[in-house]
């Protein structure tokens, strides 16, 4: 007996075990090493190297990694032990990139939804946040206009805010992005400059990934920043050991893709208008055109077991379908990481910088009336030349504008600069704690200059100034604006994970975040100049003849400090648990509400894990939790900006120390699940979000002297938002040489305003008799912009509208009432549907995505189309020309304009083919595609404007509009070519 207990302790003997883990592309730091059935593990460090003391020489390691397939191997008496895992692509696909970490879909316990480069690399999109579209339950992506760079609206499960800003906040590698406008502004005499999209200067072919946090348990870690949802993009690496040498190259030819259905010529004469014998106009040829784009895209990129970089330079350049108008873009990136101390330090630096010149003209800048390019060309007489016969512009009046002219006299450039980035350092203190340092950085500045030309006369003192020296009358004007920001991000977090063993598994963060927002803008306007052709921009203090606008200039500073932590735990591989809070104190905030805390519990169980049959996996999870909305202006709080108005000081701000941010309470369930052997994935969500302290202007109180503008409080109110949303993604074929797989999304949001007493206008419109007129109301126990008109019933014997009054009997618009309708403008149904098909070397792919339910206002067709319009010679539609309505029927916000925005549109569409063999081998290449692409090819919808997917900015007061449309600048339709090469 004793000899052989001997013997089976020198067969059992302990040791220490040594190794590196690696994958396919080199080294693996952080994977999991653990000895089965016991505690006993490591983690390997940055160069994937372990060492585990007290090894059995027959034990049974464990080696595990996010993404990679879990191995077994039996250590057998040695001493060291290399293993290479594989990919376990089922897995991989699923690891989702969340705030400060990632985990895999299986693990989350919030709403998240992850979109990687595989999905959107061989789509051409003029911006990041359209790649979003239609492929992300719950998430609404509006672009405000067709025009170039324009701004782009982003909602993730509805409004959460009346007053202050809906969009979610973006994260780039760690970085939060300011999302304000980044190029200069301010009013140059006809009406504002168009925002601009704040990820302009991000090169789509940089992107890895883009992740959706929707729910509180994701985005609590966010705090005050976190009510509207968060999206965190991810931006590539080196992948290779061997280095890889990139080039894409891509055209897009692009013209108009609707029409505003006004008259030829013909027409015009056959319906009765003033015939002057010319038939060479047509408003598409005046101020449109076939539009352009052509982007390169270099990248170089290398990979080591210490060492990391890739470099790209993209250009791309955009000439838009309006005349005078595209955005040009030169883009360079840099990744590099490093490895110090045997892989116990890593450095990464991300930097980006980016050069834009946006030229725009007179469209989304909502001019007004008087002054639009798009309204110009449609009310011209079709039958009236735009040349004189000795090659003069034909002006008929100061109000009644050449659109040639216009177009051609009014100049508007902006450039802008911005470098963005980051250094980060991590230190493995030990196998299971490690910290990180990171220093953001968001630095921007922009110069716009605009001016129209002194031989453009148009109607109003804006544009023109009397010159004492002979009393005669001075036309043009010049403006020029600066904006300069700069913002720093410091952020120290503290790591610890530990698999206990297999039936618990734990990890913890906290942290500390110092965020600063610097703002620096100026402005000045000069009209009334005695010069002609010359630069007035440069001649605005040399003009003789000449009187400035007040300058304006404004400086703002908002300091965010924030304390987070988050602890996951996974219990018996079945119960998750997620715990997250963030206490953030913001120099918006008033004194007595400095800082805010904001809490989340998400909690999922794993009913069922199988590795293949009817039913492989589904986890069940919910989620509670408050997030902040501190989207208001700076300085609110506070008593500032004093300053002489007609001599007397003002206070343009009173001061509220109670101010603080607006609070969203979420709830929410969700199943994700997975079926057919795993062919079928998906998901289902029910959420429910309350948003209360919110933000409005108060009229002054007359309490304190010198009172001129309002302060902001937290007024009474509740803005509720309720949800479903489904996901799936399905596998149809699979067997090698052919492959097919289809996925699709629906959204349902319904929201409504409770617990409010009053009302909110907003939805201002423009158009004669129009003025001060609205159509939108923000009132109790109503959806949010909720329209409010007159209910129009057609015309009478003498072609005046009928309107109904209070009881709903018929009556004329003295006697008519408003009406609050269960019309609302935000759609209460969002799809996406898209579907890839891959036959050898072939590939083809096609998305599709639509809004229900909502109704648009089209100002355009009430300011421009209606009869009296016609009989006093401008051009309108066939309808309006020929019906009924009398000259003298006055204009009105009613219901004749307001029509059903459903809609489903083709978005994209793509056919690819991949070269291989002799073809590709002769010249060096590893991989070659050539790709046609085409953008926005139809549309189904009954909507009679150009296209329903449009939000002209119509707000009053500050309070925003949704739904609108006038004079928006054209969406287009495209067709490209482009062409992707690896060396």
């Amino acid at each position: 007996m004793l000899f052989l207990t001997v013997l089976c302790t020198s067969l059992t003997y302990s040791q220490d075990v040594s190794g590196t883990v690696s994958d396919a592309n080199g080294p693996l730091p952080g994977a999991s090493i653990l000895v089965k059935g016991t505690t006993n593990g490591a983690q390997t460090d940055f160069d994937g190297k372990f060492t585990i003391k007290n090894v059995g020489s027959n034990a049974v390691l464990v080696f595990s990694y996010i993404g990679l397939k879990t191995q077994e191997l039996n250590v057998a008496g040695k001493s060291t032990v290399n293993v290479v895992l594989k990919e376990d692509s089922a897995e991989l696909k699923e690891v989702v990139i969340i705030g400060y970490g990632s985990v895999r879909k299986k693990d989350a316990t919030g709403a998240i939804d992850q979109i990687s480069s595989k999905k959107f690399d061989n789509v051409a999109s003029p911006s990041p946040a359209q790649l979003l579209r239609g492929k992300v339950a719950g998430v609404q992506v509006t672009q405000s206009s067709g025009e170039p760079g324009g701004a782009i609206s982003i909602r993730v499960r509805g409004n959460t805010s009346v007053r202050s800003g809906n969009g979610p906040l973006i994260v780039i590698d760690g970085v939060p992005l300011d999302g304000g406008n980044v190029s200069a502004g301010g009013d140059g005499l006809l009406g504002g400059s168009t925002p601009r999209n704040p990820l302009n200067f991000v090169n789509q072919n940089d992107i890895e990934s883009m992740t959706v946090l929707k729910d509180a348990s994701s985005t609590a870690i966010y705090g005050a920043r976190g009510a509207n949802g968060v999206i965190v993009i991810t931006t590539k690496k080196g992948k290779s050991a061997e280095p890889e040498l990139a080039y894409s190259t891509s055209v897009q030819f692009s013209k108009i893709a609707g029409d505003f259905g006004v008259m030829t010529a013909d027409q015009f004469v056959a319906a009765g208008g003033d015939d002057q014998k010319s038939r060479s106009y047509d408003w598409k040829k005046a101020v449109l055109r076939s539009g352009i784009t052509k982007n390169h895209d270099l990248s170089f990129s290398k990979s080591t077991d210490n060492s990391n970089t890739r470099l790209s330079l993209s250009a791309t350049d955009t000439d838009g379908i309006v005349r005078n108008t595209g955005i040009g873009k030169y883009t360079a990136s840099l990744y590099n990481s490093n490895d110090f101390f045997g892989g116990a330090l890593k450095v990464e630096t991300r930097l980006v910088y980016a050069g834009i010149k946006d030229q725009t003209t007179l469209i989304s800048n909502d001019a007004g009336f008087i002054g639009n390019i798009i309204g110009s060309a449609l009310y011209w007489n079709p039958t009236s030349p735009i040349y004189n016969t000795d090659g003069s512009y034909n002006v008929i009046s100061n109000t009644f504008l050449n659109p040639v002219q216009l177009l051609n006299s009014y100049t508007d450039y902006t450039n802008t600069s911005k470098l963005f980035g980051s250094v980060a350092a991590t230190y493995k203190i030990n196998s299971n704690f490690s910290y990180k340092f990171l220093f953001g950085i968001e630095n921007s500045t922009s110069t716009r200059k605009s001016q129209l030309l002194p031989t453009m006369d148009i109607q109003g003192p804006q544009f023109q100034a009397t010159d004492p020296a002979d009393n005669t009358v001075k036309r043009g004007t010049a403006f020029i604006s600066t904006q300069n920001k700069f913002n720093r991000t410091f952020e120290h977090t503290l790591n610890y994970n530990k698999e206990f063993n297999e039936n618990f598994v734990f990890d913890a963060l906290a942290g500390y975040s110092f965020y600063e927002y610097n703002y620096d803008g100026f402005g000045v306007s000069a009209k009334g100049f005695n010069i002609d052709q010359l630069n007035l921009i440069n001649n605005m203090e040399g003009a003789l003849s000449r009187e400035y606008r007040v300058p304006s200039s404004g400086r703002n500073k908002v300091d965010l400090q924030s304390y987070f932590a988050r602890v996951n735990a996974t219990i018996f591989k079945k119960l998750l648990l997620t715990g997250t809070v963030r206490i953030d104190g913001s120099s918006k905030f008033g004194e007595n509400n400095k800082y805010g805390t904001f809490p989340s519990l998400g909690v999922g169980y794993k009913v069922i894990e199988a590795k293949s049959g009817l039913v492989n996996d589904v986890k069940i999870r919910g989620s509670y939790g408050i997030t902040g909305n501190q989207e208001f202006a700076p300085n609110s709080a506070i008593s500032a900006g004093q300053f002489g108005l007609n001599g007397t000081p003002v206070t343009v701000n009173n001061a509220n120390p109670d101010l603080k941010w607006e609070t969203t309470t979420s709830s929410g369930v969700g199943v994700d699940f997975e079926l057919i052997n795993n062919r079928l994935t998906g998901s289902v969500d029910y959420y429910n979000k309350n948003t209360t302290d919110l933000i409005f202007p108060n009229q002054p109180d007359g309490s304190q002297p010198g009172t001129y503008f309002p302060r902001l409080l937290n007024a009474k109110g509740n803005l509720i938002n309720k949800g479903f949303e489904v996901s799936l993604n399905y596998k149809v074929i699979d067997s090698g040489d052919f492959t097919w797989d289809v996925s699709g999304n629906a959204s349902f949001n319904s929201n409504k305003f409770t617990n409010f007493a009053g009302f909110i206008q907003t939805g201002g419109l423009n158009g004669q008799g129009l003025s001060g007129a609205y159509a939108q109301i923000i009132t109790n126990d109503r959806p949010l912009y909720s329209y409010n008109l007159y209910e129009w019933r057609g015309y009478d014997a003498n072609g005046m509208s009928i309107y109904a009054d209070a009881a709903g009997n018929d009556t004329g618009l003295g006697t008519a009432a408003k009406k609050i309708l269960d019309k609302q403008p935000l759609p209460k149904v969002n799809v996406g549907f898209s579907t890839n098909v891959t036959y050898k070397n072939f590939d083809a792919g096609a998305s599709f995505y639509g809004a229900l339910g909502h109704y648009i206002y089209n100002n355009t067709t009430n300011a421009y189309f209606f009869k009296g319009s016609f009989l006093g010679g401008r051009n309108t539609t066939l309808e309006a020309a020929t019906s009924p309505q009398a000259q003298g029927d006055p204009n009105s916000p009613s219901t004749k304009y307001l029509e059903k925005g459903d809609f489903l549109r083709l978005g994209n569409l793509t056919f690819g083919y991949t070269f291989s063999g002799n073809i590709i081998e002769r010249f060096k290449i590893k991989s070659a595609r050539l790709f046609v692409n085409g953008s926005n090819l139809f549309i189904i919808t009954k909507y009679s404007g150009t296209d329903p997917e449009v939000d002209t900015d119509k707000s009053l007061n500050g309070v925003p509009s949704a739904g609108m449309e006038y004079l928006s600048y054209p969406r287009e339709k495209s067709l490209g070519l482009g062409l992707n090469v690896t060396f």
